[in-house]
């Protein structure tokens, strides 16, 4: 993990879906881990979808709370 990915999650839009124009970190918990299931995009949206399921999952949202501006 590259420590500016930390800084996208709570920066970086949700470009598509239901959940389109929300910054990945404010992702509900079962949108992430149905991506999980069914697969991430690939790129870098699906590198920081799965860094935030990883997030989510193990209950470490707090630490992008420092992050948001």
């Amino acid at each position: 993990m590259n420590p500016e990915d930390l800084n996208k999650l709570v920066t970086f839009a949700m470009p598509f879906g239901k959940y389109k124009g929300r910054v990945i970190a404010d992702l509900p918990g079962h949108y992430l881990t149905w991506f999980a299931r069914k697969g991430f995009p690939n790129g870098e949206l699906g590198r920081l979808l799965a860094l935030m399921q990883e997030i989510d999952h193990n209950g470490l949202k707090p630490i992008l709370d420092p992050l948001r501006k």
